[in-house]
């Protein structure tokens, strides 16, 4: 059970920071996701706030987290709109950089009639985010608890960003999305990983179809250097490996509406409920239950809930 008062907001002011990519989302919803050389006639068309590092600073700052966010837009209408969205959503934009030459991101998304996407991605100024700005922002880092990043900003600025971390004994989250095979020395000292089913198979080059074969891919990334890792599974919930737990978390069944953004909440959430002094399988068991409910709206950050949501879905749900 959840040992954390979640209607509570700021329980515990730990320092969050997130470095990583912010987009604004171009979303078509379509009966089904286009084959090559397929045109699909499509519906309802929005343009909201995305990109993983945006999504994941959103998540802990509506749950009610301290977090900072380090990022790099345009100078552009794309990046003024996603600064003020940020900064209504409560999260801390003091090293949210310009980049007067490059465009701010963008993501064209598909989503079909089960809720499933597919995306596409042009990174502009988040390829930009280098080592200049992480040593500008690197009060900000040295200041924070825990650090989370993904993979939508260069490689080597994550590298920068993680050692800087570990130096000052710092907890370094890293999403690894998108997939991509990832040196030893980014692996190396991070105390949880936390990629999907088929993230997990590129970084380890094993198949998953089990909790044994979960368990394998867990120790190779130990065996690289990881403290933890959780493999998330979607529908099926997560497999955590930790010293204190092995094994599947299982969540609660939604009614899907759109995937979007579903992996961006769970980041979110086990960084903010690390910060509120939560064990690992009790941060699982809260990220399944945010991610979960942000699949039954359309939308990555429209869809998170609020603490106030969660509260109504745990005193309803038989058991979490």
């Amino acid at each position: 059970m959840l040992n954390i008062k979640i209607n509570e907001t700021k329980v515990n002011n730990k320092h969050i920071v997130v470095v990583g990519s912010t987009n604004t989302d171009m979303v078509v919803r379509s009966s089904h996701l286009p084959k090559a050389g397929e045109t699909v006639l499509g519906g309802e068309f929005m343009m909201l706030p995305g990109g993983k590092g945006a999504n994941q600073a959103v998540t802990i700052a509506r749950l009610g987290g301290n977090v900072h966010f380090i990022t790099k837009l345009g100078n552009d209408i794309f990046g003024a709109q996603s600064k003020l969205n940020l900064e209504k959503e409560g999260v801390l934009v003091d090293y949210v950089f310009c980049d007067d030459v490059h465009p701010s991101g963008v993501a064209l998304i598909s989503v079909d009639d089960n809720g499933e996407n597919s995306i596409v991605v042009a990174p502009g100024a988040n390829a930009q985010l280098g080592i200049d700005e992480v040593n500008k922002a690197k009060s900000c880092i040295l200041a924070a608890e825990i650090i989370l990043m993904q993979l939508e900003i260069p490689i080597t600025t994550v590298e920068s960003v993680k050692q800087m971390a570990l130096n000052m004994n710092k907890k370094v989250i890293l999403n690894p999305a998108p997939a991509c095979h990832l040196p030893d020395a980014v692996l190396n000292g991070l105390y949880l990983i936390t990629p999907n089913h088929n993230e997990v198979e590129i970084l380890t080059g094993l198949t998953i179809s089990d909790e044994h074969s979960c368990e394998k891919a867990s120790q190779y990334l130990k065996n690289k250097g990881v403290q933890n890792v959780i493999i998330t599974l979607g529908s099926k919930g997560a497999y955590l490996s930790s010293e204190a737990f092995s094994g599947m978390i299982n969540t609660i069944e939604f009614n899907v509406v759109d995937t979007t953004g579903a992996g961006d909440a769970f980041n979110g959430s086990i960084a903010f409920a690390l910060s509120q002094d939560m064990n690992l399988e009790s941060a699982v068991r809260y990220a399944n239950l945010v991610a979960g409910l942000s699949v039954t709206k359309l939308g990555a950050q429209a869809s998170v809930p609020y603490p106030s949501e969660l509260e109504m879905e745990l005193k309803n749900a038989k058991s979490f």
